[in-house]
C-alpha cells in the first residue's frame, strides 16, 4: 500500500491505524508485509513448519482481535507480532505437556508406521531447530525473552528494550548471558 500523494509505501503505524478502525485492506497489508517474518520467527521458536503455520495464523488472528488496544515499538508492527507468537509457542507448549501426561495414563494403542514421520525425522535442519528451542525453553525468563526476540526474532536490542520495557543494557546482558548459558547446554547435549 502505497501513500497516493508521494507514492512512497505507507508505515506500519498508518495501517494499523487504519485497521483499528476495520479497515480490511490495511490489515491484509500489514498481513503481506510480515507474514513470511512471523512464520519463520515461529519456525524458529518450534522447529515445526506445522506449527510454525498454526501459531502465524493465531497470531495474527490475534492481531486482528486486539488490533484497537496495541501500541506500537517504533512504528512497527513486528515485534509486537513477534511477542504474541512466542506467546502462543510458549501456550501451546504447555498444553502439549499436558496432553502427554494424560496420554501417559492411557493404555498405548498399536502403532502403525507413517511413513511421513519416518521423513521427518531424517530432517537433521528441522532437529536442530528443535534442540535449540529445547535449549531456549530451559533459560531463565528475562534470557529466554530477550534470546527470543534477538537472536530467533532478529529484533534490534533497541526494540527489544523499548519492547520489555527495560534498559537497553539489560537487554544486551541477558542476551549475552543467554548466549553463554544455550552454548554450554548444546555442548553437554553433544550437538
Amino acid at each position: 500500500m502505497t501513500s497516493h500523494a508521494t507514492g512512497a509505501p505507507v508505515g506500519d503505524r498508518t495501517l494499523w491505524d487504519r485497521a483499528s478502525g476495520g479497515d480490511e485492506a490495511a490489515f491484509g497489508e500489514l498481513f503481506e508485509r510480515h507474514a513470511e517474518a512471523v512464520w519463520n520467527h515461529a519456525y524458529r521458536l518450534t522447529g515445526s513448519w506445522s506449527a510454525a503455520e498454526d501459531l502465524t495464523s493465531n497470531t495474527f488472528l490475534t492481531a486482528w482481535r486486539r488490533r484497537a488496544d496495541v501500541t506500537l515499538v517504533r512504528d512497527s508492527a513486528l515485534p509486537w507480532l513477534y511477542t504474541v507468537a512466542a506467546n502462543a509457542a510458549r501456550d501451546e507448549h504447555r498444553g502439549a505437556r499436558r496432553r502427554l501426561r494424560l496420554l501417559r495414563k492411557v493404555p498405548d494403542p498399536p502403532v502403525v508406521a507413517d511413513h511421513a514421520d519416518s521423513v521427518a525425522e531424517r530432517l537433521d535442519g528441522e532437529q536442530r531447530v528443535r534442540e535449540i528451542v529445547e535449549a531456549v525453553r530451559t533459560l531463565p525468563k528475562s534470557q529466554r525473552e530477550v534470546v527470543e526476540l534477538c537472536l530467533l526474532g532478529d529484533v534490534s536490542v533497541a526494540d527489544a528494550a523499548a519492547l520489555l520495557t527495560v534498559a537497553e543494557v539489560t537487554v544486551r546482558a541477558h542476551l549475552s548471558r543467554g548466549r553463554a548459558r544455550l552454548r554450554t547446554l548444546l555442548k553437554e547435549a553433544g550437538k
